[in-house]
């Protein structure tokens, strides 16, 4: 979220609020095995908020296409359409390899580092900088081809 502009509806505290509501607040006994089972839901909760987000802030009810930009920034793509790339990145790339997919959306998604998201997928340091480095060269492939 840090790279979304000032002003937006869904702030972090929004996002962390929401995510909360959808891991505990449902009225359902969740049971989380360990702390990596907590923050791959936890991940994949934020994911799905904001792309629900920006599927929604793109509805004809919501202003569709109708957007607010500077001068210099139109030729840029806006961030809900770049997250909605995302989006369908990890789709596909969670077809490919579940474990990689998974790497994203707790570095992305839930905001952790190389080495905390390792040890919430119980691989050692360097396999994860393996694959976020592939991971990261094949969704830059894969977002620009969408």
């Amino acid at each position: 979220m840090a790279h979304d502009r000032p002003g937006e509806t869904l702030n972090p505290t929004a996002l962390v609020h929401e995510a909360y509501l959808r891991l505990v607040g449902d009225g359902t006994d969740h049971r989380y095995h360990d702390r990596a089972h907590f923050f791959a839901a936890a991940a994949t909760a934020m994911r799905h908020i904001r792309i629900d987000h920006a599927r929604r802030k793109k509805t004809q009810k919501h202003g569709g296409n109708v957007q607010r930009v500077e001068l210099d920034e139109v030729a840029a793509p806006t961030p809900d359409d770049e997250l909605l790339a995302l989006d369908e990145a990890l789709t596909r790339l969670t077809v490919l390899d579940a474990r990689k997919a998974q790497l994203v959306e707790l570095r992305f998604f839930a905001g952790l580092t190389n080495d905390q998201a390792a040890a919430v997928l119980g691989i050692s340091p360097t396999t994860a900088d393996r694959d976020w480095a592939f991971v990261r060269a094949w969704l830059r492939d894969a977002v620009r081809g969408s």
